[in-house]
């Protein structure tokens, strides 16, 4: 790239001018990548999960891995004992990922009367 420089600024050897000048970019251009690298840049903070925000991830994330299941199992993939004891399993995740959402809606249900 100085090299580059050297030649569109004229013929012959560059005069001391012309080197103040590239040396005075080069220093200019190294300062401006220090300060880009090195400056804070702020990011967005992810948005907080609570609980109840989790366990419907979890229920949404359970119910595809039953509809997962059901697909594998009609297709052939899964034996009748694999499948039962799968989707047993699962049943019983849902069941109380389902419990524990009911619990906490009815929690915050009576805070939000009681502060109402």
């Amino acid at each position: 790239m100085i090299t580059f420089l050297l030649l569109q600024m004229g013929s012959g050897q560059p005069d001391r001018t012309d080197l103040s000048l590239i040396l005075f970019g080069c220093v200019i251009l190294t300062a401006l990548m220090v300060f880009y690298i090195f400056s804070g840049v702020e990011t967005e903070s992810p948005e907080i999960k609570t609980r109840l925000g989790y366990l419907y991830e979890r229920k949404d994330q359970v119910y595809e891995n039953l509809r997962d299941l059901n697909f594998e199992y009609k297709a052939g993939k899964l034996s009748d004992d694999d499948f039962t004891t799968m989707r047993d399993s699962m049943e019983q995740e849902a069941t109380s990922v389902l419990a524990e959402i009911e619990q906490l809606e009815r929690a915050r249900g009576a805070a939000s009367a009681r502060q109402g």
